[in-house]
């Protein structure tokens, strides 16, 4: 039986709304070709979107546990992507690898989208016991290895992380911001902004949740500084710590944010934060939190990585570094930028101009798609349940 292609993403770990799958690849996908491009999330809330755009499918709820997340988690997906039948399986989590390798015995062709160095990753996570992270870590690495060998392609988030896959079948393609999206048409004329910093997406420890609200609590009794901030808390305990600090009547907490509401959110601050800590995980990735907050022309409050200094110090000039790991240093960055707001400005317009001219969406978009039209035009293939595919090049 033959069949006409389709692509479906897929996650069991991030949510519906991710930026880099759902408004980047599957956007992108679904605007330059003339086939159907499918996210499948497991999150229990059902499906959404219909025949004009990308269809959002469901697998079912997320298993609380880590285990059960990945083993049924791994099972209702397979379950799922064999009901669907889509010929081009794009994957977004290390913990789907083997359902990967599944659908590729299929006959599927199957795409591995590194987001993270996860083996890196692994040697800083609390929940593991400290004397099975390196062996685990060792044997995340050796997995991806073999692995990614048998997958079609392989999709790192950044240059570092693709230096562990070296192949022709690797592309990058780097989660820099689609410049258009976080700009508001009537933002605040930034010298009316009230006195206040940005930080959202992920709140957890090593993303400076402490360090930020700390350093809210240091600066002076007169100052009318305040933080928005939007995200989720990695643990209830951590939001029980964070809200516990003196600098916490400074903070005004959105919880989740809608993407229009995040750029309602930078249209009306003076800088953004975006101070993650000295972990092997981040100090050579490009933060896409940084490149929003240029996008939206806002100046940024950043930790001082070797790599970041390339984007922010002289001769671009977007902001300020910091040691991450000292409340008192940001609280010194925030007085400066409220201290001194039309160089702070001139900060945000450089960045803004440096995402317009090499940081931006659209570069990486051309590059996915195309990965996307070698995949679909190299001969006739079988996909999930065997049915045979004609080669596809069309674009929009």
């Amino acid at each position: 039986m033959k069949s006409a292609p389709s692509i479906a993403h897929v996650t069991t770990v991030h949510f519906r709304g991710d930026t880099r799958i759902r408004i980047k690849e599957v956007g992108s996908l679904a605007r330059r070709f003339s086939l159907p491009v499918m996210l499948v999330v497991q999150d229990g809330k059902g499906p959404e979107g219909g025949e004009e755009g990308p269809r959002v499918i469901d697998s079912g709820p997320r298993p609380r546990q880590r285990l059960l997340r990945m083993t049924l988690g791994s099972w209702r997906m397979w379950r799922t992507l064999r009901r669907l039948r889509p010929t081009v399986v794009h994957f977004h989590d290390p913990e789907l690898i083997f359902l990967g390798l599944a659908m590729k015995a299929g006959g599927t062709r199957v795409v591995y989208d590194v987001h993270e160095d996860v083996p890196r990753q692994i040697l800083c996570k609390d929940w593991i016991p400290k004397p099975l992270r390196l062996p685990l870590a060792k044997a995340v690495e050796i997995v991806e290895e073999l692995s990614t060998g048998v997958f079609d392609a392989v999709v790192p988030a950044t240059p570092r992380i693709a230096q562990r896959f070296p192949s022709p079948r690797t592309v990058i393609v780097q989660n820099f911001p689609i410049p258009e999206e976080l700009q508001l048409a009537q933002a605040a004329p930034y010298l009316e902004r009230p006195p206040s910093f940005a930080y959202v997406g992920d709140i957890s420890e090593s993303r400076a949740a402490l360090g930020m609200v700390k350093a809210l609590g240091l600066l002076a009794p007169q100052s009318q500084a305040r933080l928005e901030l939007a995200g989720g808390f990695s643990s209830s305990d951590l939001e029980e710590e964070v809200r516990s600090l003196p600098g916490w009547a400074r903070v005004n907490y959105h919880g989740w944010a809608t993407r229009p509401q995040v750029a309602a959110l930078l249209g009306n601050v003076r800088a953004g934060l975006v101070l993650l800590h000295p972990e092997p995980n981040y100090v050579e990735a490009y933060p896409n939190k940084m490149f929003e907050y240029m996008a939206a022309g806002l100046p940024v409050i950043a930790s001082d990585f070797p790599l970041w200094r390339e984007i922010v110090a002289p001769p671009v000039n977007a902001g300020l570094l910091v040691d991450p790991l000292d409340p008192r240093a940001i609280a010194q960055a925030m007085e400066w930028m409220l201290e001194h707001p039309e160089e702070a400005e001139a900060m945000g317009r450089r960045g803004r101009r440096a995402v317009e001219q090499r940081f931006n969406w659209q570069a990486e978009e051309e590059k996915l798609v195309e990965l996307y039209q070698r995949l679909l035009s190299e001969g006739t293939f079988r996909g999930a349940a065997g049915e045979q595919h004609e080669p596809y090049a069309g674009t929009k």
